[in-house]
């Protein structure tokens, strides 16, 4: 009987709780501040991290650096001076705090002692300053600043970007591949390395033409400094066309000027270098195959003074992220996707052995103690946002020290994903996720709603996620959210990565498919007449695919995606991708561009049909969108296109966000309710 009466007493207080909850809306999504770069000092008693606010009315973001007592307590902000501060970064000796200071003169180093609340301005250059790392004796440190390659000091820089800028005539001339990336157009500068101390003094270690960090691939950082300062490894590509390169070489400089020496030069990408506390070894990550952005990464040790190199996770059949040394040497920490999830591993240096510490949510911003007892890491669910937690390696503890989502998931109501597998038709097993609405009633019948991620090598993860889209603002209004992670994904292992290369539109559509086919015979809520699709860059791709090879959807939302492949190939930057996933160039395999590409089944186009794109967009140009808009409306099938003029390959501005979510919600409204 006191069962009955707990049971009873027990759902009638989730009811209620369920009751006083809302439904989430975009300034419930937006409205809460977000934790990020956590940093541990270095005696091991207090974590700097950053906390982004979205002022939704201002339509800015501002994000600050707060203080927060390694084992429990209050954070308190550490800096309060500019409109945005960020990338906190302990000085060795633990008394001195750098950061970067985003202000009218754009982004300079500032150091403030978080005992005394001293600030001090560290750098003031006309090209700026970023990417900090301290030596080991807390007075100097490295930075990356963007510079003309022929320009000698400040001064330089600071009249030709004068001169440019007074020029009525803004034509630029080029003479080479990659004259834009992502979201701008080269303007002739390079990034450089530089030394510089607490008195202002800089000096350039990179000297010449290349981006030192390299463009794309060298990891974050791209660079290290050996723990007695004497030498600093660093990523470089000095391929001659940039454009069709993944191909990033590890170097070695001295500290105090002199010949670089090239210390890791496989045809693929290496970068992410970062030594062992001893300094007896360099570590970095590896990928193997020239060209593929997407290869496994593992964790390759160099011994310095033999110039042998080992692979330490050459058996852990996942990619490896965020590596780096326990403070006794014995361990290499890393972060692995896996199945939906991003665990926490460590690999023994002696004999490679990889352990599995933490793989039951997404963990990011891994810090070592520095005893090397106890993890700290922000950790999110599908329900909980990242927040900064610590875990007893010896115990296996872990407590929660921050609670900035707390008030959201407490007021707003959402229900945890519900993870599902099913079978490819070669039978392989395929993970995919489901959201569904906050007041899901299993005997009502709800519009099903497919979500399709980019890369096409990412994944969907099981947490409070952004990309793209959030599942629960979905969910809210009424649909049941599918993620399904195809043939091409990340966390089955390579094999399985691998397999979307040269086959697009082929097994990865098909598991889509069978996904979809799975969900709405398995489950009778699922409405099978109110199907929708949205894609967003390889996503807006297999949605433009779909467009010309099914109607089984009521409606799609292509964002961002390739229409024609042979003209896509002419317009992005990045030239090294679509010369992979096509196995070559449009005239060395013109037939696989052609097959695979949406514009082919143009005359097959009958679903309605929302297009989103950006004109700053130079990954998926935006004629893209374009062409994609132009055949519906030419087929005479249902269509709007949604232009952004001031944004890129992903839409960062906050009312710009409000207004994609608002268009996009209207539309499904229209086609699914």
């Amino acid at each position: 009987m006191k069962y009955a009466v707990y049971v009873i007493s027990w759902v009638m207080l989730w009811m209620g709780t369920a009751a006083a909850q809302q439904v989430m809306t975009f300034d419930d999504l937006y409205g809460y501040d977000q934790v990020g770069d956590v940093r541990i000092s270095p005696d091991g008693r207090n974590l700097a991290f950053t906390l982004t606010h979205n002022d939704l009315i201002e339509n800015k973001r501002t994000t600050y650096i707060y203080l927060l007592p390694a084992d429990s307590g209050a954070a308190r902000r550490l800096t309060t001076r500019e409109p945005s501060e960020y990338s906190p970064r302990w000085a060795p000796d633990g008394h001195a705090l750098a950061f970067i200071s985003r202000s009218e003169n754009g982004s300079q180093i500032r150091v403030t002692r978080p005992d005394s609340g001293d600030y001090r301005a560290i750098t003031n250059l006309s090209t700026g300053a970023g990417g900090m790392v301290w030596f080991s004796d807390s007075r100097r440190f490295l930075f990356v600043s963007t510079v003309y390659p022929d320009c000698a000091d400040d001064r330089c820089n600071f009249v030709r970007d004068s001169l440019a800028g007074a020029n009525p005539v803004k034509a630029r001339l080029y003479d080479n591949l990659l004259f834009r990336h992502y979201s701008s157009w080269s303007d002739g500068k390079v990034r450089h390395l530089f030394v510089g101390d607490t008195n202002g003094l800089v000096t350039d270690i990179t000297p010449g033409e290349y981006n030192v960090p390299p463009i794309a691939g060298g990891g974050r950082p791209a660079y290290a400094i050996s723990p007695d300062g004497l030498e600093i490894c660093f990523a470089k590509n000095t391929d001659s066309v940039i454009a069709t390169s993944y191909n990033n070489d590890l170097y070695v400089v001295p500290t105090a000027g002199g010949a670089t020496a090239k210390i890791a030069d496989k045809p693929g990408n290496d970068g992410n270098p970062f030594y062992s506390p001893d300094g007896q070894y360099i570590a970095y990550l590896e990928m193997i195959r020239p060209g593929y952005e997407a290869d496994q990464r593992d964790i390759i040790l160099y011994d310095r003074a033999q110039q042998l190199r080992k692979n330490l996770t050459e058996d852990f059949d996942r990619s490896v992220g965020s590596p780096r040394f326990s403070p006794d040497g014995k361990y290499i920490y890393f972060t692995a996707v896996d199945l939906g999830f991003v665990g926490i591993f460590r690999v023994t240096v002696k004999d490679a052995k990889v352990e599995e510490i933490l793989n039951d949510a997404v963990y990011g911003g891994l810090n070592i103690s520095p005893d090397g007892k106890t993890l700290y890491f922000t950790r999110s669910t599908s329900t909980e946002p990242g927040d900064i937690y610590r875990y007893d390696l010896a115990k296996k503890e872990m407590r929660r020290l921050t609670f900035y989502s707390r008030e959201l998931t407490a007021r707003v109501a959402m229900r945890p994903s519900e993870e599902f597998w099913f079978y490819s038709v070669d039978s392989l097993p395929i993970q995919g996720f489901l959201t569904y609405p906050p007041d899901f009633d299993e005997q009502n019948k709800y519009p099903l709603i497919l979500l399709i991620h980019g890369g096409p090598q990412w994944c969907w993860l099981n947490d409070f996620n952004f990309y793209g889209w959030n599942v629960h603002l979905l969910a809210a209004q009424g649909y049941v959210v599918a993620q399904i992670n195809p043939r091409g994904s990340r966390g089955y292992g390579r094999t399985f990565c691998d397999a979307v290369s040269g086959d697009w539109g082929g097994k990865d559509y098909q598991d889509l498919m069978i996904g979809v086919n799975y969900l709405t015979e398995r489950y009778d809520y699922i409405d099978t007449a109110r199907v929708g699709a949205l894609g967003r860059s390889y996503g807006g791709y297999m949605v433009n695919w779909i467009c010309g090879q099914t109607d089984r959807f009521k409606c799609l939302i292509s964002i961002d995606g390739c229409f024609e492949n042979l003209s896509d190939y002419y317009s992005t930057e990045e030239l090294w991708f679509p010369e992979w996933e096509f196995k070559g160039t449009p005239w060395t395999n013109r037939e696989l561009y052609l097959e695979r590409s949406p514009e082919q089944y143009v005359a097959n186009f009958k679903t309605p049909t929302l297009v989103i794109h950006g004109q700053k967009d130079y990954r998926v140009d935006i004629s893209q969108g374009m062409m994609m808009f132009t055949a519906l409306q030419r087929m005479g099938v249902p269509s709007q296109f949604l232009y952004f003029p001031d944004e890129g390959h992903s839409i960062r501005k906050l009312q710009n966000l409000r207004y994609v979510y608002e268009v996009q919600l209207e539309w499904l409204a229209t086609w699914l309710k």
